[in-house]
């Protein structure tokens, strides 16, 4: 187990080293100068040099690079060209946000999906299980950010149950409450689609474990259903369901970009968007490589719970 998660440690390094050149090549080339955004049209050709100078973008390409990736190595991320701020510093203050948006729609798109694929499963062809396929086609087509902006329209601004934007009120609250208010309308956008495939999966693996021949000895021997259903077959297909869970918290940091955006929430998602916009090459960098680690221990993080969940599984 220590050598493969070495092994797997060790293997970080060439993955964030290719999504920092990517997203690096990418910025660069991209249409659009910092230095005119920063200093507007009415600078002067002396001024923009001198500027361009002072944030090095005068510098070869590969020079920047290896530059900056010497600084990063460091952990020093930059300083980000927009907010005159350290980036590493604005980034993890901002994730924290994220993390609390992701989590609660992982959370919520886990129970929702397991019960969902579940029942399900034990009611095949039943009604339920009709209409859990047809709402798992509607929430898997339709895209976040147009959800996102019916459920503000009917729960914000038509009923006036939620709050429409933020993460707390702008005047007053603050607390737990206000927080969970500003959460749910983006939490449901978020987890909608991850809802369906995770639903859809489960249903699939249950109606294979309950047709196993050991299902069968347990209910031959007086085993009580539910024990049947939840110990003997949703335990023995946890396997491919804690895969697909996995890959849908990567999902879920990687689309909240729209949802934050949509709802105003301060996380990364919106940070990343306003350095694209102000053309910050160091914010927006710095957003990639911490979304990139993020996605890359989570599936480390999957990769181990195998174990732990079938002790037949070994790493060597």
């Amino acid at each position: 187990m220590k050598r493969y998660l070495a092994r797997r440690l060790l293997l970080l390094v060439p993955v964030l080293a290719g999504v920092s050149i990517i997203i690096f090549m990418v910025l660069h080339l991209s249409p659009g100068d910092p230095v005119e955004i920063m200093l507007g049209a009415q600078a002067t050709q002396e001024d923009r040099l001198r500027l361009r100078a002072d944030l090095g973008l005068d510098q070869p390409l590969h020079v920047q690079y290896v530059r900056w990736l010497g600084h990063v190595v460091q952990g020093d991320l930059g300083r980000s060209l927009w907010m005159k701020r350290p980036v590493l510093a604005e980034v993890l203050l901002r994730f924290k946000a994220t993390l609390i948006l992701t989590g609660t729609a992982l959370l919520l798109s886990t129970t929702v999906g397991l019960a969902l694929g579940v029942a399900s499963a034990t009611r095949p062809n039943s009604l339920l299980d009709r209409v859990s396929a047809m709402a798992s086609l509607f929430g898997a087509s339709m895209p976040s950010f147009w959800l996102g902006i019916v459920l503000m329209v009917v729960f914000a601004l038509q009923l006036g149950w939620l709050p429409a934007s933020g993460m707390y009120a702008p005047y007053g609250g603050g607390d737990l409450p206000d927080l969970l208010a500003h959460l749910i309308l983006p939490a449901i956008t978020l987890a909608a689609a991850s809802v369906t495939i995770i639903a859809r999966l489960t249903r699939a693996t249950m109606l294979e474990t309950l047709g196993q021949d050991y299902i069968r000895t347990a209910r031959a021997k007086g085993v009580v259903e539910r024990a049947v259903v939840l110990r003997h077959g949703l335990g023995n297909a946890l396997i491919p369901i804690v895969t697909v869970i996995g890959v849908q918290a990567g999902y879920l940091l990687g689309g909240a970009v729209l949802t934050e955006t949509v709802f105003a929430w301060p996380g990364v998602g919106t940070l990343m968007v306003q350095g694209i916009l102000a053309r910050d090459f160091p914010l927006v960098q710095g957003c990639v490589l911490v979304v990139a680690l993020s996605f890359v221990l989570i599936n480390l993080a999957v990769d181990l719970l195998y174990a732990w969940l079938d002790p037949r599984i070994r790493y060597e």
